[in-house]
């Protein structure tokens, strides 16, 4: 028996076989998805701590403008900026790595990078803290407790340069294709949070959570540095990786400003419509930054959960699209909408449902009273109409800067949803007060997607924007009548946590039916093999 050879094909077609890809993104993404639960409950028991010792007042209004700058920091250095721009970068220097290991292109790449950026950072948390008096001014002009925010900003501002570390980290793992440490990055971050608003809280007030910040961003890094240690020459098998599309190419190429600027311009752009928000609530009365920040992290949960699959995929897009194979590409980032929709949606579903019952299980004890209970609730109802939007975002912009390259539209498509939030928000905030801040904030979003998805058809990765809007669709459908049996099951009981309890259960279940029926492609797929037992055993 002779032995079989591999076919003749071009290097460039020689694609590796999508089994092992799939079983390894069902683990990431199951890995991913338990670390991502965690670290999102450990952050809910940290708002919880935090509204039990101090409520809603001046001195946490102070607190929240500080709480900017880890907001503004972990968008552009983790989630979104730093990540957009090193994911493809490390991807393309391990294919490279793969085909010519000697220079290593990853030990070239980190070389190239990571003691520029190290300065950099350590410069912009040098002037964040000298700065500080002007950024709060700028942030919250006539708020009570500048002092206070003054002090709190200058503890945050450490965070400029540890969640960078993390964030280089997080990047250079998941594009080696390992996401447990890069998804316990919050885990460790919540826990220094909350250890030292349970040591301190009763001593420094709402300092010690900006000090929580700088210590949970120090744990940020160290909780990555075993895999980063394992990983430094961690053999990557040419099977396992697809050919570059341009073998001649350097990396280095893929991190020139031109790249750099669009992914910064995007980033700060989406980060500061939160911006906008905190200075158009600074007149508001005290509190409404409060309540504004307690919808907005619970009306984001669904959105986190529902972006957990794209955190694994970014690499394989971007290794697909490196090796030119652009319908596997598409392929991917459809599935990924569809998905990612379907989550976020029935957590939208729930949470506009069943608002009053979720802040009260949450947040109504101590200082948080009833009152900031149905105004946080109010405001959280209206964040949740652009959760479809920041979800699309989030898939779509991982596609369009998986291809490496300078891409502007992006970024103005950000600036365009961000002018609209400012401008809807200065006409809706002496209307509706806080709720108007969020409506505005929905609007602005959601024109954001529309772009995104409008361009996404016209690109060379081009997807069916036409048959992913009609899915879309569908699942809104869906969501409009899980929401309806979500808020009728929820009167069963006059007690919170039952009748938020029996009204999740049949929000998804009302959608996965709605859904089916509809024939929204994951869902055919999904019961496609029931089916069919069904209909053999007649």
């Amino acid at each position: 028996m002779t032995k079989t050879t591999a076919p003749l094909l071009p290097a460039a077609a020689a694609l590796p076989d999508p089994a092992p890809s799939g079983r390894l993104l069902a683990r990431a993404a199951l890995l991913t998805a338990v670390l991502t639960v965690a670290g999102a409950l450990l952050g809910l028991l940290r708002d919880q701590a935090f509204a039990h010792f101090f409520g809603a007042d001046t001195d946490t209004d102070a607190f929240l403008v500080a709480w900017t700058v880890p907001e503004v920091a972990s968008t552009l250095l983790i989630e979104d900026g730093l990540a957009f721009v090193l994911v493809p970068a490390f991807s393309l220097a391990l294919v490279e790595r793969a085909r010519r290991p000697d220079p290593d292109p990853v030990r070239a790449l980190v070389a190239a990078t990571l003691p520029r950026l190290m300065l950099a950072l350590a410069a912009g948390a040098a002037v964040l803290i000298a700065a500080a008096p002007a950024v709060v001014a700028v942030l919250a002009p006539g708020l009570p407790r500048a002092d206070l925010a003054v002090d709190c900003t200058r503890l945050t501002a450490t965070c400029a340069l540890t969640f960078g570390l993390a964030g280089y980290c997080s990047a250079a793992l998941r594009g080696h294709g390992r996401f447990l440490a890069p998804a316990s990055i919050y885990v460790a971050y919540n826990v220094g949070i909350i250890a030292l608003l349970v040591l301190l809280g009763r001593a420094w007030g709402v300092r010690a959570a900006a000090a929580g910040v700088a210590l949970g961003g120090a744990l940020m890094v160290l909780v990555q540095l075993p895999a980063l240690w394992r990983s430094r020459r961690s053999p990557v098998p040419a099977a396992a990786l697809p050919p570059a599309r341009h073998p001649d190419r350097s990396t280095s190429h893929a991190l020139r400003l031109a790249l750099v600027a669009p992914v910064v311009v995007f980033a700060l752009s989406r980060q500061t419509q939160v911006l906008a928000e905190r200075f158009l609530a600074a007149p508001l009365p005290a509190g409404a930054i409060s309540h504004l920040n307690y919808a907005q992290k619970v009306a984001q949960m669904p959105m986190v959960l529902s972006l957990m699959l794209c955190t694994v995929t970014f690499p394989v897009i971007a290794r697909a699209l490196a090796a030119g194979d652009t319908e596997r590409a598409r392929r991917r980032v459809e599935s990924d909408l569809i998905v990612a929709g379907t989550i976020v949606l029935v957590g939208a579903s729930v949470v506009v449902a069943c608002a009053p019952q979720i802040i009260d299980v949450l947040f109504q004890r101590g200082a948080f009273t009833a009152a900031d209970t149905a105004a946080t609730a109010e405001v959280m109802r209206v964040y949740a109409l652009g959760l479809l939007g920041q979800t699309l975002v989030g898939v779509l912009a991982r596609s369009y800067f998986s291809e490496a390259r300078p891409l502007w539209f992006p970024a103005c498509a950000m600036l365009a949803g961000l002018a609209t939030t400012a401008t809807a928000g200065v006409f809706a905030v002496p209307v509706w007060g806080a709720p108007g801040i969020a409506a505005a904030n929905a609007l602005g979003i959601t024109l954001t997607a529309l772009l995104l998805l409008w361009g996404s058809g016209r690109r060379r990765m081009a997807l069916p924007t036409r048959w992913v809007c009609g899915q879309l669709a569908r699942l809104g459908v869906a969501a409009c009548g899980a929401t309806a049996a979500c808020r009728w099951a929820a009167e069963v009981s006059s007690h919170s946590v039952p009748a938020l309890t029996v009204g999740a259960l049949a929000a998804c279940v009302t959608f996965a039916m709605v859904a089916r029926l509809l024939r929204v492609r994951e869902f055919c797929l999904l019961f496609r093999p029931l089916t069919r037992k069904l209909w053999h055993a007649r």
